[in-house]
């Protein structure tokens, strides 16, 4: 299909036109053509498309939430703010389902690729046959840029072996600079740039903080960008870490929050909700749903309880704001374009849900909560004033994601209910909509950005990319409500389904039936013909406070088969509640390496390598091997961080070795000689006890195969070190031990490492209750 400007875009790459000049026996009867490379359609304008993480419909100020937005709230002055925008209720397949214009399970991401199964809906492979909305645009002549968070790229092509074509760079952006993964640590991220590990140019006691650089890093791509053709269109896909987990603020923005949120959260809760209602933003006659019975009341809790709580919601808010404050020096970059007026700003205030992750009581270690070792209040409450500093890794306590979600029932994860799927979405685009701020109430999701950033570009979605048939998009174009906030409605049916929890909506009705619990996930209660199926219109019932299944068996019913229909048509099945089952699933190994390897060997260069590509050491006897050529005092090999690892290196000239056990036991085994001049073998080997997971056993630490330390190791980590990685001659990102700064790189000269790994020390339903614990993680 020819557009209107000639060019063939259904078909991707678009194909190079015809030579125009002539071509005679030499130059002087010849006459030059120059093939130019495809460009937009005339008037296409700039697409900056952002998406917060893990931020509910009732926590930003722009939405009658407590958190001051100013930057969100200047662009919504200029823009649209629509009240009934719907995400799938959790990160992965939001971003899949925003990045495709598919429904989640239609482009391979059911759910997150650490829960990843081998059937087409759930791999969290994109297929070719859902080019993303990158590609489309790089084809047609756009500029395009991602910034911040990819759960896109599956975890098992996440290593230096790829592939790649599931990175950014392979799925249509020219540029990436950001994180691979759920989440990342604030100060001291794991970075790529396109496909190459880096490392941050500061310290965070230099400074440095992840939303500073990605601020940083997009606002100098589109100036240069502009620079260089300021003709030519760009697409910024700005998607930072925040506000999802380890929630890390800066002190001086932590302090701003300081004691306003000791009213609690139901009364938090209470203001958010009258503040919609006075806004606009929740229509008149909206009720605020009451609080849950797995939810405590304020009230309920001790003195020293809410003190603590209070704080963590505190250093929340400084964090959700900072993220405000740093995401506004990029729109202001932007107004400062050639051709900011032709710019189409879509603002996606959250992913999913508020995330109640954090379990009852919040934690300043989240890496441990997830392993099943539960928080101890009095250690958490003795640190009270560390929370958010760059040794803590917080998430708040449940409480505050309820309160977050106002005035919605249930939290992420839950795609069953609004808590988990409703999310404000903001747009502004100068030369094309006379925004004043007001309320836009169609239904609309995730899966309609990208056929409306196509609509507004004048460019169709392509038949073809790279000669592979493309799926049909699932969104529709919002456009027509640009102009009209009574436009027809755009989408009058979508489904919802996230671990079994599922709604159907249909032309103003909604069925749904939860099925399991985001803290819960050893909980896997099958049987899902026992789910109590609820009813809401949603056109009287703004919030799904009035439970119609009752009144209207019939309607239910009706909604019910219209699910089923959406099951078949998009592939959700099968279904699978499976939480702790699904992570011991196998998953391919990185590279297509042997699964039952047990011999590894790294070499100096070796690092940044994600922590499920490096050699497993968990529940097991192993022996690491280092051959030093030249003996100097540095890391010789690390992996994992602050919050969980262990760490082999030489100080002062003596072989040192440190176990982290989330930071509330340390054990260090350290040579009382210096190592010899020359060539050496250092060896620490490590015997374990047996019986399960996360036990204890023997550590010897030799040198040339004399013995110069021995020690006691009384629990091990059982699950995952956490968020950083694997490396050889220095350790990245944040220490494993205290006693150095990282990266402390060794000043000698590393021959290789081999590591050894003995029998798994678990059988099979030892391991299954390990990765229970694993993914549970709460204080249940």
């Amino acid at each position: 299909m020819a557009s209107n400007d000639g060019l063939d875009r259904a078909r991707l790459p678009i194909p190079d036109p015809p030579f125009t000049g002539t071509v005679g026996r030499s130059y002087l009867e010849s006459e030059e053509a120059w093939l130019a490379p495809p460009a937009p359609p005339p008037g296409a304008p700039n697409v900056v498309l952002i998406v917060l993480d893990d931020v509910g419909f009732g926590q930003v100020g722009t939405f009658g939430g407590p958190v001051p937005t100013p930057a969100l709230d200047r662009l919504a002055a200029r823009g649209l703010k629509y009240n009934r925008f719907h995400t799938t209720s959790i990160c992965g397949p939001s971003r899949a389902a925003l990045l495709t214009g598919r429904n989640h399970h239609n482009c391979g991401s059911g759910f997150l690729a650490e829960w990843a199964t081998g059937f087409p809906s759930y791999t969290t492979m994109i297929p070719k046959t859902t080019a993303t909305i990158g590609r489309i645009l790089k084809d047609n002549g756009y500029n395009t840029a991602w910034f911040g968070k990819n759960h896109n790229t599956p975890d098992w092509e996440s290593s230096v072996v790829g592939p790649f074509d599931r990175w950014p760079t392979g799925l249509g952006f020219d540029y990436f600079y950001g994180f691979i993964g759920g989440e990342t640590h604030q100060y001291y991220p794991v970075l790529y740039e396109n496909t190459r590990a880096v490392e941050p140019d500061r310290t965070p006691e230099q400074g440095y903080h992840l939303n500073i650089d990605l601020a940083d890093r997009a606002i100098g791509w589109m100036r240069y960008s502009k620079s260089v053709n300021p003709d030519k269109p760009v697409f910024t896909y700005f998607a930072p870490g925040a506000a999802h987990a380890p929630h890390h603020a800066p002190q001086e923005w932590r302090e701003r929050f300081r004691g306003q949120f000791d009213q609690g959260w139901d009364v938090v809760r209470e203001e958010t909700y009258q503040r919609q209602l006075a806004m606009g933003v929740i229509p008149d006659g909206a009720e605020n749903t009451p609080r849950p019975e797995w939810c405590p009341a304020w009230d309920s809790l001790t003195a020293d309880e809410r003190r603590l709580y209070a704080r963590f919601m505190e250093n929340y808010a400084g964090f959700l704001a900072f993220t405000d404050h740093e995401i506004g020096r990029v729109l202001d970059a932007v107004a400062e374009l050639p051709d900011a007026d032709n710019t189409l700003v879509m603002y996606v205030v959250g992913d999913n849900g508020a995330s109640s992750e954090g379990g009852l009581t919040g934690t300043i270690n989240e890496i441990m909560n997830l392993n099943g070792i539960p928080s101890d209040f009095d250690e958490t409450l003795a640190r009270i004033d560390e929370i958010g500093e760059p040794h803590t890794e917080p998430h708040y306590p449940l409480g505050w994601a309820w309160a977050g979600n106002a005035p919605f029932q249930w939290v992420k994860q839950i795609a069953s209910h609004l808590g988990g799927t409703r999310n404000p979405l903001v747009v502004s685009w100068p030369a094309r909509i006379d925004g004043d701020g007001s309320v836009r109430s169609q239904f609309t999701h995730l899966i309609d950005l990208v056929p409306t950033i196509l609509d507004a570009a004048g460019i169709p979605a392509p038949d073809t990319v790279d000669g592979i048939d493309q799926k049909p998009m699932d969104g529709v174009s919002i456009q027509s409500t640009f102009d009209d906030s009574d436009a027809t409605p755009v989408r009058e049916r979508q489904y919802f389904e996230i671990f079994s929890n599922r709604a159907i909506y249909d032309k103003g009705w909604i069925a749904c039936a939860q099925h399991t619990f985001p803290w819960r996930q050893d909980y896997a209660p099958g049987h899902w013909e026992n789910d109590r199926w609820e009813l809401y219109n949603l056109d009287d019932d703004f919030s799904e406070n009035h439970d119609r299944a009752a009144e209207h068996p019939d309607k239910l019913a009706e909604l019910q088969e219209i699910f089923e229909q959406e099951c078949q048509r998009y592939g959700v099945y099968p279904l699978d509640d499976r939480g702790a089952e699904r992570l011991v699933t196998p998953k391919p190994p990185p590279g297509g390496a042997d699964p039952a390897r047990r011999h590894f060997t790294y070499y100096p260069g070796a690092v940044r390598l994600p922590e499920t590509a490096a050699a497993n050491t968990k529940n097991r006897s192993h022996r690491i091997t280092v051959l030093i050529d030249e003996p100097g005092d540095g890391v010789l090999v690390a992996c994992g961080g602050g919050s969980a690892g262990y760490v082999l290196y030489v100080d002062e000239g003596r072989p040192v070795y440190h176990y982290n056990w989330f930071g509330r036991e340390r054990t260090m085994l350290r040579s009382d000689s210096p190592l010899p001049d020359g060539t050496s073998i250092v060896e620490f080997e490590f015997l374990y006890d047996g019986g399960g997971a996360g036990r204890g056993g023997d550590a010897v630490l030799t040198v040339d195969g004399r013995e110069v330390a021995r020690d006691r190791i009384e629990r091990t980590v059982a699950g995952r070190f956490g968020i950083d990685t694997f490396g050889v001659g220095r350790d990245t990102g944040s220490p494993v031990s205290g006693d150095y700064t990282a990266p402390f790189a060794f000043t000698g000269s590393i021959g290789r490492v081999d590591i050894e790994l003995g029998e798994p020390g678990l059988d099979p339903d030892e391991e299954a209750a390990l990765h229970a614990r694993f993914s549970s993680g709460k204080d249940y």
